[in-house]
């Protein structure tokens, strides 16, 4: 059955609603009524007329006609109960007629009553779902939100935990052999880092040699040759480092030596090289050890392609005594002093970030502990984990 309502008088057409069915069944059913009512009114007031005609004629049909007439009258009578009858049975036919359509009205009522019924149950039923959707989309976007956030603080507690024990480590290097080892793991790093596919290789403790030795290797992963690093961070340099460095360069089949000092020699402001080695600082080592390798890796090169014109050692001192590498190294130690001041502003700004950071890890553990405490004190030791510094077990461990 369509469920849209065409207006009679406009023809527009429309969806009805709640409201619209209620006050078209009502108006239907008004309508109907008096529909109903003028009918049979206007039905028995015909019949009362024309019983009363039909009355007032034979009576003065009989007067004038009694006798002679008779038989006339009868049959007139007759035609007119038969006139009478069809009248009759047309009014009937209209009443059942009228019932019908009462009937169809009403059968149309109540299919457009559960047509609007089940289209408002489908409507629920959509709603309800959208709803249910967009809460467990809220839901979802809440705990999303709330697992990033508890991952960011995680990040931040344990980034400002290893501050912390950065700062402290640094803080409780006191000795100079202490501040030696910690400059040695840094140009380990850094070369690390700086040539990833070089083999940086650590020369223990107690062993007779340089502190960190690098094999320099091409773009096809061959060996082109060694540069080994001595680190230093003392007060004042030694120049016996050099020749002690000289033979370690020897007894290693090292190609190239470097000094990485704290402290600078005599008559140096920056890098350079002193009886066959090279000396630097830590802020000029990486930029050195890019030049130097470059040069190892021409000389093996070109040691490749003339193998019978000379040895390895010749060309690439050649090479760093120069004018071009010269040259090349002033524009790069200019922009490497331009560096150092950066780095040096940098470094305090990050001293000073450091101690806010401290700071406020301190006021954030001692928080934790004061509402590890009362939560431990109401729920017990086992019911919750609050541990910011320790994982997870080891207080089960340690009991």
């Amino acid at each position: 059955m369509p469920t849209d309502i065409k207006c009679p008088q406009c023809g527009n057409v429309f969806e009805p609603n709640e409201a619209i069915r209620e006050e078209v069944e009502k108006e239907l059913r008004s309508k109907a009524a008096e529909w109903q009512k003028k009918k049979t009114d206007e039905f028995n007031l015909k019949m009362e007329e024309e019983r009363k005609r039909i009355l007032q004629t034979t009576e003065e049909a009989v007067r004038k006609n009694i006798s002679n007439e008779f038989d006339l009258k009868l049959r007139l009578l007759e035609q007119n109960n038969k006139d009478n009858e069809e009248k009759l049975k047309e009014a009937r036919k209209k009443e059942l007629e009228f019932l019908r359509m009462q009937q169809d009205l009403k059968n149309k009522e109540e299919e457009l009553d559960i047509t609007v019924q089940k289209k408002l149950q489908e409507e629920r039923a959509k709603l309800s779902e959208d709803l249910r959707k967009i809460e467990e989309e809220k839901v979802a976007a809440r705990e999303n939100e709330f697992q990033l956030r508890l991952k960011e603080l995680e990040k931040q507690l344990e980034d400002q935990k290893k501050l912390a024990d950065e700062m402290r480590r640094k803080a409780e290097q006191g000795s100079t052999q202490m501040q030696g080892e910690v400059q040695e793991l840094a140009l380990e790093e850094l070369l690390k880092t700086a040539f990833p596919f070089d083999m940086i290789s650590e020369v223990g403790k107690g062993v007779r040699g340089a502190d960190c030795i690098q094999t320099v290797r091409n773009n096809f992963g061959q060996e082109c040759g060694r540069i080994i690093y001595e680190s230093k961070r003392t007060k004042d340099f030694s120049s016996d480092w050099i020749e002690k460095l000289k033979a370690d360069m020897r007894s290693l089949g090292a190609d190239i030596a470097v000094i990485v000092t704290k402290t600078m020699p005599k008559e140096m402001d920056c890098f350079g090289i002193r009886d066959g080695v090279w000396i630097c600082s830590f802020e000029e080592v990486k930029a050195l050890a890019g030049v130097l390798r470059d040069g190892v890796i021409r000389v093996y090169g070109a040691a490749k392609n003339n193998e019978n014109r000379g040895d390895k050692m010749h060309l690439l001192y050649d090479y760093l005594t120069s004018n071009e590498f010269a040259e090349q190294w002033k524009a790069i130690r200019e922009g490497f002093m331009s560096m150092k001041l950066s780095i040096q502003k940098e470094r305090d700004a990050m001293e000073k970030l450091w101690k806010q950071r401290e700071k406020q890890l301190e006021k954030v553990l001692l928080n934790a502990a004061h509402v590890r405490g009362s939560i431990e004190g109401i729920a017990g030791m086992d019911s919750v984990d609050l541990n910011l510094l320790d994982s997870p077990g080891e207080d089960d461990q340690a009991h």
